[in-house]
Formats: C-alpha cells, sequence, structure tokens
C-alpha cells in the first residue's frame, strides 16, 4: 500500500520553532511528528510514503533518506513549485498511485493520535465507495466544519461550516483512504479537497466516515502542541506505561530521553516530555512542558506550560510560563520572569517579558 503525507505548509503557527526546522521534523514526545505517521504507516502495511512538500525540503529529503532504510520502505518527495492545497498534491503525484488499484492514505502531517491506519483498510474495503473520511467528536463544533452522516453505516450526506446551531459534533480528522478513481476527480492547481472534491463526492453516495476512537489533536500551534503531548502521554499510560519515567522527583507522566540527566530535589511533572542531551540541574519545577534536544535548565528555575527549543538556556530562578516558546539556542539570563513570551532563534534575553509578544 501507498500513503501520502501532506508536508507543504510553512508551519507558520508553529513558529519559532519552524525557523529552525520544517514543522515535520519538529520533535513531538521526542519523535519527530512525521515518524509518528510513518512508523504507524509501516505498521499497517504501507510499503511506499510519498511527502508532498515545499518548504525546507532539502531537510527533510536528508532525514527521509535515513529513515527509508532504518524503516525498509520508499520514501518520495513529491515538489510544489507553487502551493497546490489539499487536493492538488494528489494530482502532482497521480503517477505514483496510477499503478495499482489499491486504496491509498492521504494525511494531513499535523494530526496525532493511536492511528487507526488497520481498522480504516477493513472500513474502507466494507462499504466499496470511492473515499473514506476519518471523524473526530469535539466539545466545540462551532469552531469547525463538521461532517453529517448516518451513524450506522457511516454514509456521509453534508458538510457545514462552523455551524451557529447543533447539526453535529463530529469533525474531520485530517486522515482519509481513497481509491485511485478519486484521482480522476482531481486537476493540477491549487484546490481544496475538503471544499471542491468531498462534497461532490458526498452527493454522489461516494464518501463514508469512520469514527475515531481515542484521543486526536492538531498539533500545528504551540497551545495544542502541548495539549496533544499531554493525550499522547495519558495514551502511553495505558498503552506502554514502561516508556515513561519514574524515579524521585517524578510526578505523573513524564517522557525521559535516557541521555538526559536530571539533578537532585527537582519536580518534574505532570506532562512533560525531556529530549536527548538535555540538562536539569538542581531544584528545578517542571510541568506540562517540552524540553527540546541539548538544552539546559539551570537551577531552581520554574517552568509551566513552556517548549524550550533546542540548545537554548533557561538561566536560574527563571519563571517561564502561558504558553512561552524559546526557539533554537535562546539564552534566557538569571531570575527572568517570560510570560507567553515567543522569542526567535539565536537571541538572548536579558529583560523580563510580563506581556505575552513576540521577540524578535
Amino acid at each position: 500500500m501507498k500513503a501520502l503525507i501532506l508536508v507543504g505548509g510553512y508551519g507558520t503557527r508553529l513558529r519559532p520553532l519552524t525557523l529552525s526546522v520544517p514543522k515535520p521534523l519538529v520533535d513531538f514526545c521526542n519523535k519527530p511528528i512525521l515518524l509518528h505517521q510513518v512508523e504507524a504507516l509501516v505498521k499497517a502495511g504501507v510499503s511506499h510514503v510519498i511527502l508532498a512538500v515545499s518548504y525546507m525540503s532539502e531537510m527533510l529529503e536528508k532525514e527521509m533518506k535515513e529513515q527509508e532504510q532504518r524503516l525498509g520502505i520508499r520514501i518520495s518527495l513529491s515538489h510544489e513549485k507553487e502551493p497546490l492545497g489539499t487536493a492538488g498534491p494528489l494530482a502532482l503525484a497521480h503517477e505514483l498511485f496510477a499503478d495499482s488499484s489499491e486504496p491509498f492514505f492521504v494525511l494531513n502531517s499535523d494530526v496525532i493520535c493511536e492511528f487507526p491506519f488497520q481498522e480504516m483498510v477493513r472500513f474502507h474495503k466494507h462499504h466499496g465507495k470511492e473515499g473514506t473520511i476519518v471523524v473526530t467528536k469535539v466539545e466545540e463544533p462551532s469552531k469547525y466544519g463538521v461532517v453529517i452522516y448516518e451513524a450506522e453505516i457511516g454514509r456521509i450526506h453534508r458538510f457545514v461550516e462552523k455551524p451557529r446551531v447543533f447539526v453535529s459534533n463530529k469533525i474531520n480528522a485530517g486522515m482519509y483512504i481513497f481509491s485511485p478513481t478519486i484521482l480522476n476527480r482531481i486537476q493540477l492547481r491549487p484546490t481544496s479537497i475538503e471544499k471542491e472534491i468531498f462534497p461532490v463526492m458526498a452527493q454522489e453516495g461516494q464518501l463514508y466516515a469512520m469514527e475515531l476512537q481515542g484521543f486526536w489533536m492538531d498539533i500545528g500551534q504551540p497551545k495544542d502542541f502541548l495539549t496533544g503531548m499531554c493525550m499522547y502521554l495519558q495514551s502511553l499510560r495505558h498503552k506502554a506505561p514502561d516508556r515513561l519515567h519514574q524515579g524521585p522527583g517524578i510526578v505523573g507522566n513524564v517522557l525521559v530521553d535516557p541521555s538526559a540527566q536530571i539533578g537532585e530535589k527537582c519536580a518534574i511533572g505532570p506532562n512533560v516530555t525531556i529530549g536527548p542531551g538535555v540538562v536539569i540541574e538542581d531544584g528545578v519545577r517542571i510541568k506540562r512542558c517540552t524540553v527540546l534536544k541539548d538544552s539546559r535548565i539551570r537551577s531552581h528555575s520554574w517552568l509551566e506550560s513552556c517548549i524550550i527549543g533546542w540548545s537554548s538556556d533557561v538561566g536560574q530562578w527563571v519563571r517561564m510560563e502561558n504558553v512561552a516558546v524559546l526557539g533554537e539556542d535562546v539564552i534566557v539570563k538569571d531570575e527572568l520572569y517570560l510570560n507567553g513570551a515567543n522569542v526567535l532563534p539565536h537571541k538572548s534575553i536579558a529583560d523580563s517579558v510580563p506581556e505575552p509578544k513576540i521577540i524578535m
């Protein structure tokens, strides 16, 4: 089987991290976002993954060459010269899919969940129509486009964009499986699969919805990235608790790379991910944070709801909170307060940031 992953966007919502690496390569729970998807696809029997790329593609290409050998699959890059939306990339990669009658996956690269790829294949083959969309239940449907379908069999009737009154609480989860005949519907131009292709397929009775079990998050912006991390760690607690860290000062679900060092009298957790080569000095308090590779948190600092970029250095007695995000190689001097600061790479911060803002 084959899969197309849409990784073309600039990742502007996840800046400043995406100023250093393309979004699919940002580490989510100590593994690049993209690899969570690719490894799950391989488990489901996918042997060829196509990445629809436009931005920073050299970096992606290099990383994927290594993964190709490790996973024993083929990974191709399909280059967009101009942004082609969510359907155009299918037309661009047309010849890679046209040689087979097998269904193929299409994924949005920002999604994290317990990828149910084998169930998707079974569901798709069972109804025998052209497309399957995975849908997920949300608390506030008015913020999204919702999917209206027959609960018993999954046949989709229509889509309603940001409904004012309650019509459904199921939204498109950004994971699809299609029969190759869908390629006849898509021209090589910027096209939205959600707005231009799906409504027509639904009208023709060719589109079905499969409801996702378990957690789901679009982790394309810092606030949601941290929420997704909490969900993922909780899922590990149920599925693979031995991967979570235990020991003195560890509270709740915490993921720690074996090469990280944690000092004395720290309180780490709940919901913390600590990357490779990270050094946490004595007396540090961290909750609901991701600390990326080779960063250092100096003694007695207090961090809540933050993302600390690669090779950054947070001084002593620093307090950071409210979705503060440090880009790569940022230095925060001692005894400062950062409230929701968004700091671009290679900066040195010598003054407190009492109100959320971007530090250029």
